[in-house]
């Protein structure tokens, strides 16, 4: 009797209480959602006369914005530095940096010669309503000779104080190369600057995460500043960085890509939309530029490589900042001043954006760039005044082809050097920029991996 109710008390299993899991957001519809959120809690802010709700969006905004820039200065040293040295594992090094660099200035002429094509074809200053009044000079500005002789710091403390990430650059530069040439008395040094990077990019990935909220205090701050009105007033000179930028991200890349790389571009931009999509929210290259640099090698770069040719982009590979914008912001100044311009002067506007792309630095918006072009071109630097207020909103679509930009290059130079793995850039996919963290802090988890032989039903998107 007693083993038939020891039986039956087997079979009969307890019941558990099963808890109701939410669904996860995936991150891009976070990001999305707080775009709403931020145009709604604007307009309202601005219609309803709000100073609590616009101070509050003002914040929000201001301290995603800071928490990216408090890593910039370390992060650009520590990258510059390690990516260096880590060239010493990769071979025929000295010609992969060679034709990155080309490429680079290749593609930035490209996209300068496009945005000066849409500027002389739509007239973006024309029927605005602007005069020169309305303008007003930046409170920082570039010439060339501030960018020759600024590249060499006063001190080592200085550059990472001010932020100058020109001279961060040279600095790491410096110490990458020397730390080759120490060859093993150096490695200590290697090993501390390899973890704190890996410690930095953890801390940063926390800040990536933080973008949702970023992008409604920073869309409903523009919106509630500067309202619809003033979009309407820039319409032509809005949407000619728009196009700009999408006929270089999706026309001119791809070309690219199916040509000199013979690959997919669908597949690129399947594997890199992780850091498109941040770029466009955080206004930032070298806040992107984990990310980036993941994407990037999930395509199938080698680490080796990916490590030298995305933090060196990040600082001066600037299609969308460098480019696009200073050859339509110079014709848009010009029209507005009356000025007339020439062939010499587009030529001009061309060389400064392939030679001068590093004054953008990586960092939010381009008046340093605007106002090098715009000295070169010997047209008044009030010009650069009409444009602050709507920068915010250009910025976005040109960090993100910035972005788009510095991992197409990788892949093009890998691919032609026969270094790309095909395979992994075939099997690469998008991922969740809100999962699990590598060990090493530099992206989502081994969750989000196609595994070898996997099938691709259960492999997360």
């Amino acid at each position: 009797m007693s083993s038939n109710v020891s039986t039956n008390t087997s079979s009969d299993p307890s019941p558990r209480i099963r808890r109701a899991r939410l669904p996860r957001v995936p991150f891009w519809a976070q990001i999305l959602l707080g775009l709403v959120l931020g145009v709604v809690l604007g307009w309202i802010a601005r219609s309803t006369g709000a100073a609590w709700l616009g101070t509050t969006l003002d914040r929000i905004g201001g301290i995603f914005v800071q928490l990216l820039k408090l890593a910039v200065g370390p992060l650009v040293f520590l990258a510059i530095t390690v990516s260096i040295t880590n060239l010493r594992n990769v071979s025929n090094a000295a010609r992969l940096a060679t034709r990155t660099l080309l490429w680079f200035m290749a593609t930035s002429l490209i996209a300068v010669a496009i945005g000066l094509g849409i500027g002389l074809l739509t007239d973006p200053g024309s029927g605005t309503g602007l005069s020169p009044k309305d303008g007003g000079r930046p409170e920082s500005t570039g010439s060339w000779l501030d960018f020759l002789t600024g590249i060499i710091p006063e001190n080592v403390v200085t550059p990472f104080t001010d932020l100058n990430v020109l001279q961060i650059v040279f600095l790491a530069a410096v110490a990458g190369v020397a730390a080759l040439k120490l060859g093993e008395k150096a490695a200590p040094l290697l090993s501390f600057a390899e973890a704190a990077l890996a410690l930095l990019q953890k801390a940063l990935w926390w800040v990536i995460r933080l973008a949702p909220l970023g992008t409604l205090g920073l869309i409903g701050r523009a919106i509630n500043e500067y309202g619809w009105n003033l979009i309407g007033q820039y319409a032509t000179f809005t949407a000619d960085v728009y196009i700009g930028c999408l006929l270089v991200m999706f026309g001119v890349y791809p070309l690219l890509l199916a040509t000199v790389a013979r690959v997919s571009p669908l597949r690129f931009f399947r594997g890199a939309w992780p850091a498109i999509q941040l770029a466009f929210v955080s206004r930032s290259s070298v806040g992107t530029m984990p990310v980036t640099q993941k994407v990037t090698e999930r395509l199938g770069v080698p680490r080796e490589y990916a490590s030298f040719a995305v933090p060196f982009g990040a600082t001066t590979k600037m299609d969308g900042c460098a480019a696009i914008y200073p050859a339509l912001a110079a014709i848009f100044v010009a029209e507005i001043f009356g000025v007339s311009l020439g062939v010499g002067d587009y030529l001009l506007i061309a060389f400064v954006s392939v030679v001068g792309s590093a004054a953008t630095a990586g960092l939010t918006g381009a008046t340093v760039m605007t106002t090098l072009t715009l000295s070169t071109l010997g047209l008044p630097l009030e010009g650069v005044g009409l444009l602050l207020a709507i920068d915010p909103i250009l910025d976005m679509m040109r960090t993100a082809t910035n972005v788009a930009g510095q991992a197409v290059v990788p892949v093009l130079v890998a691919s032609r050097e026969k270094i790309l793995d095909l395979d992994a850039f075939h099997s690469a996919r998008s991922f969740d920029l809100d999962g699990t963290e590598d060990a090493d802090g530099t992206g989502a988890g081994s969750a989000d991996r196609p595994r070898s032989g996997a099938d691709p039903a259960t492999v997360p998107a």
